[in-house]
């Protein structure tokens, strides 16, 4: 999906198709996603599904969620998404079942190699595992995954894979910070 050895300073990145792709879906985005009313769920899970998201049942995704290509996007039934979620989709977001992604989180797939002399964009896939909490303003870089049960605490930042269930994670770079109970609802 990325185009190699262009120097992203002066050229585009993507191909014509993926960019005429994002235009479409900005389009679709600012006159039928983003207006809606919060609890119009079922019309922008349409939306994101005819755009090629994976989209499973009873998912919430809000209507000031930035999205930059749903088609790398895959949604676990029952899961939310909260206004001003920016995931920033260059390479493939894995959301599991029944996690919640709170306000103001970023979900970052995209970055750049800076020693490269093209300055080359770069992109690795994010996996949040089921029943995960990212909560407020924390920021997920490339290439994480976040396990089953774990919570990300508000404003923290995730630079590796955080590497236990139902534990909870805060602080820049995040860490552990305590252990989380795991619920009957959830076995």
């Amino acid at each position: 999906m990325i185009l190699k050895g262009v120097d992203s300073r002066v050229g585009a990145s993507f191909s014509v198709s993926n960019r005429v792709a994002r235009v479409a879906w900005s389009i679709v985005y600012c006159l039928l996603f983003a207006p809606t009313p919060r609890v119009a769920h079922g019309w922008r899970r349409l939306l994101l599904r005819l755009f090629g998201a994976e989209i499973g049942r009873g998912v919430h995704v809000y209507p000031r969620v930035q999205i930059w290509a749903p088609w790398n996007l895959s949604i676990g039934d029952f899961a939310g998404v909260a206004n001003g979620v920016n995931l920033y989709s260059i390479e493939r977001i894995s959301l599991g079942e029944r996690c919640v992604v709170s306000q103001g989180a970023q979900l970052c797939t995209g970055s750049h190699d800076f020693n490269d002399p093209t300055f080359q964009l770069t992109a690795r896939p994010i996996e949040v595992g089921a029943h995960a909490w990212i909560c407020s303003q924390a920021f997920v870089c490339p290439g994480v995954q976040i396990p089953t049960g774990a919570v990300v605490g508000a404003r923290s930042v995730v630079t590796r894979n955080l590497p236990d269930e139902w534990t909870v994670y805060a602080g820049m770079p995040a860490r552990k910070v305590s252990v989380r109970t795991r619920s009957d609802q959830t076995a």
